[in-house]
């Protein structure tokens, strides 16, 4: 909790507010028995109307003050809680964005998500209750305690027994209780988990007809979850019986020992109903404490579990080395490549060698596994490399700032990303003060204009959650005008143009010749069709380079390329 703490550092003077107002309720809450009871001793007794006027009108302001100061602690508490929740998510979320991809695969996206929501929740739940029981609660019980006292000291030996009793039955239930609530958010980590792969994975999961499979998933992990939440709720339910139990108890002692002081003339009918009221400020005090006994160790657990997404630091570090603000020209290197993944035992890539210039286009073929995606994820330094050097422009990419660097990269993923918004809003996500004019011509050279065209809204067409109203290759064809609408130095398409025919595939990679003639293009693709025109072609085969040449040299010197070749295409074709 204490790593946390320094975001209420913009709410101290509504925190030193909030908690004066409950200072002044608690008091007026503690004083309000002891005008009761002069009323009753001084009053009642006596017959003095006049008395029972007055002090009854002290105890209306009395109870009016703390009323209306009730009302301003709790505004000022859940202000001061949501507000601290707001500054924590968004310093969460900023954080996570920095993450390089190791950080995301080690804690988990459904993780994440967890700690972002339900997480931050549970601290900024129990922070409002902090803002009014910790000084509530012990001020009650001290304040109860002593007014108790000054009423009778003999019969405030009650407590002696009563409170052990009560603070002991407490920690004991809490001590058995607690450890369950870290386990509860594993299990909810859990349940996300399924729930997550089961609404991405929809239209998988119903093609192969796993719908009942999937169904029995998500009820173990919520099962699960739920059985663990009703233990802890059943111990904890032991609470709250027993603590009423301790105080109904005390009250008989109280009025079973006071009836026999008044009868002996130590003490007055008033004071015993006083010091009834005391006694029950002082158990809910208890019961108070006894709620932060249940909140606040999941909150700990919460904090803990936030803690480490703010302790975890991102492996990829940005450079302030002054060389990385030059103007990026665009060409790439790799030397002595070598990567691996974090806990495999052999390299995705390795021994990785070769350059491609501006003005070029330098194709990637190979099969599934060969390590393709991964080589080019290294560039925009999604990954660093494990051994050797990536260059851009001769200068280490671990030495140019990031933010430039990707802004100088149009990257096209493999798998078409599109956010909810327009067409316009999903294109102008690579440049925001592109021109109509730009985002229409970026379309037409991805050969995307003549379907938007067909819809009824164009341009303002609402893409929906993950673009499923879209077909795949839509898709791709949209991620690629949005990148080309940036006009980087540097374009890498990775597998971007598998969804589309060979038509299509055609005339893009045509249009595309004009338009990014000056800029070093790396084009990942596993049809043949797609790289014989490339400049160079990189053969990858199990992490490593079997071939690097054109279409002709490789058909040539290349057996790996030879066999893609023959499968995909035949003799008439390669003629």
């Amino acid at each position: 909790m204490k790593k946390i703490l320094p975001f209420l550092k913009p709410f101290r003077i509504a925190i030193a507010i909030s908690l004066v107002l409950t200072l002044l309720q608690t008091i007026s809450e503690v004083y309000l028995p002891r005008l009761m009871s002069n009323i009753i001793d001084h009053g009642v007794v006596n017959g003095d109307i006049d008395y029972i006027w007055s002090i009854g009108g002290v105890m209306l302001l009395v109870a009016a003050g703390g009323m209306i100061c009730s009302i301003f602690a709790s505004f000022f508490s859940a202000k001061i809680a949501t507000g601290f929740g707001r500054g924590l998510r968004d310093k969460v979320f900023k954080h996570v964005v920095s993450f390089s991809q190791d950080e995301f695969d080690k804690l988990g996206t459904a993780s994440l998500i967890t700690r972002t929501t339900n997480d931050i929740n549970q601290v900024q739940q129990v922070l409002i209750l902090t803002l009014r029981v910790m000084v509530m609660a012990p001020i009650m019980a001290i304040g109860g305690i002593f007014m108790a006292l000054t009423t009778d000291a003999k019969l405030s030996l009650v407590f002696l027994i009563s409170v052990p009793i009560l603070a002991l039955t407490i920690f004991l239930i809490a001590r058995k209780g607690i450890p369950l609530f870290k386990v509860i958010q594993k299990k909810l980590d859990n349940l996300n988990r399924v729930l997550r792969e089961k609404l991405i994975g929809v239209r998988v999961i119903r093609s192969f007809n796993r719908v009942k499979y999937e169904e029995n998933r998500f009820n173990d992990a919520n099962l699960d979850l739920t059985s663990t939440a009703i233990k802890v709720n059943k111990i904890m339910a032991f609470m709250m019986p027993l603590m009423m139990l301790i105080i109904n108890f005390s009250t008989i002692a109280i009025v079973w020992f006071g009836s026999i002081r008044i009868s002996n003339g130590d003490m007055q009918v008033g004071d015993l109903m006083a010091f009834i009221q005391y006694a029950m400020q002082i158990m809910f005090a208890f019961m108070m404490a006894s709620m932060m006994f249940v909140l606040f160790p999941r909150a700990q657990v919460s904090a803990t579990r936030i803690n480490e997404i703010l302790d975890t630091t991102s492996s990829i570090k940005n450079s302030n080395n002054p060389k990385s603000t030059s103007s990026i020209k665009g060409s790439i290197e790799f030397q002595n490549v070598t990567f691996h993944y974090p806990g495999a035992e052999i390299p995705a890539i390795a021994n990785i060698s070769f350059r491609a210039n501006p003005g070029e286009v330098t194709a990637i073929i190979g099969g599934t596994g060969a390590g393709k995606s991964t080589l080019v994820n290294l560039i925009p330094r999604f990954y660093d490399v494990t051994e050797g050097t990536v260059l851009v422009d001769g200068i280490d990419v671990r030495k140019w700032n990031l933010d430039y660097l990707r802004e100088k990269i149009g990257f096209v993923p493999q798998k078409a990303v599109l956010f909810t918004g327009t067409i316009t809003e999903n294109i102008k996500y690579g440049k925001q003060d592109a021109s109509d004019t730009e985002v229409e011509r970026a379309l037409e050279i991805a050969q995307a204009s003549s379907f938007i065209r067909e819809m009824k809204d164009g341009l303002q067409t609402q893409i929906s959650q993950g673009g499923t109203n879209v077909s795949g290759g839509q898709k791709q064809r949209l991620s690629i005008a949005r990148a080309l609408i940036k006009k980087p130095e540097i374009y890498i398409f990775d597998d971007s143009f598998s969804a589309l025919d060979f038509k299509t595939d055609a005339k893009l990679r045509a249009a595309l010749k004009n338009e990014i003639n000056n800029a070093t293009v790396l084009m990942i693709a596993q049809r043949v069709s797609t790289v014989m025109d490339a400049d160079q072609i990189i053969v990858l085969d199990e992490g490593k380079i079997a071939g690097i040449g054109t279409h002709q040299e490789l058909l040539q010197s290349s057996s790996v390329y030879h066999e893609i070749v023959y499968s995909q295409l035949s003799e008439e074709e390669l003629a």
